[in-house]
């Protein structure tokens, strides 16, 4: 059986989802940051980068969000949760997750731990990395709520990739949740981001990955 290693609000959002939107039968493994475990001589066996999440599928071990949430539509393309390959749309798609997982994932992680980037104690040096990664956060969802709008707008559309709900829009709801606490332009308040969260949202599969990661309103 599928099993993936996670800790609650944490990257392994996405391919939690993504699992129960597939309807496949899996286990979710614990990996309790509060004690580090993700560091220990076990889970470093799995992930020598000691990261979370971690997908084991028989023999198979995969780390990496994108690279987990990739292998299982490929493995169950009857779900639809990936364009075909070849095809325009799967490109899209590529495009999405890669600019989702390298370049706003990346900047979230700069704005949430600005301190990997300086000195230890350094803290001007990291409040103004903050800063900045902030100003770009402010751009890249612009870019997604433009995209959005698009699709709306151009298409009466209501997905990332257009009419069909594929892993991407997990993927987005997932990262867009992590604004949830910003002071100014969380992911939420965008024109057309907020209305496609909420319509994230009412999936039956993010309910119940919420609720089994015991996670609190607000949920974005």
């Amino acid at each position: 059986m599928i099993q993936l290693h996670y800790y609650p609000s944490t990257v392994s959002m996405a391919p939690h989802i993504l699992l129960r939107e597939l309807g496949v039968p899996f286990e979710l493994q614990l990996v309790d940051r509060t004690q580090n475990a993700q560091k220990m001589t076990a889970y470093l066996k799995l992930n020598p980068n000691g990261l979370i999440p971690v997908l084991v599928d028989g023999d198979l071990v995969v780390y990496e969000a994108a690279a987990i949430c990739l292998h299982l539509c490929d493995t169950h393309p009857a779900a639809g949760l990936a364009p075909a390959v070849g095809t325009a749309e799967r490109a899209h798609f590529y495009k999405w997750l890669m600019w989702l997982t390298n370049t706003l994932q990346a900047t979230l992680i700069t704005y949430f731990y600005p301190g990997r980037w300086v000195n230890a104690g350094n803290d001007a040096g990291a409040e103004q990395i903050k800063m900045q990664a902030e100003i770009k956060l402010g751009v890249l969802l612009d870019q997604l709520d433009a995209e959005l709008e698009k699709q709306g707008q151009v298409h009466n559309e209501p997905w990332l990739l257009g009419a069909n709900y594929s892993a991407v829009d997990i993927y987005t709801l997932m990262l867009c949740r992590w604004t949830r606490h910003f002071e100014s332009r969380p992911a939420r308040d965008g024109a057309s981001l907020g209305p496609y969260l909420q319509r994230m949202l009412a999936r039956t599969a993010v309910v119940k990955a919420f609720e089994v990661e015991q996670l609190n309103l607000p949920w974005i």
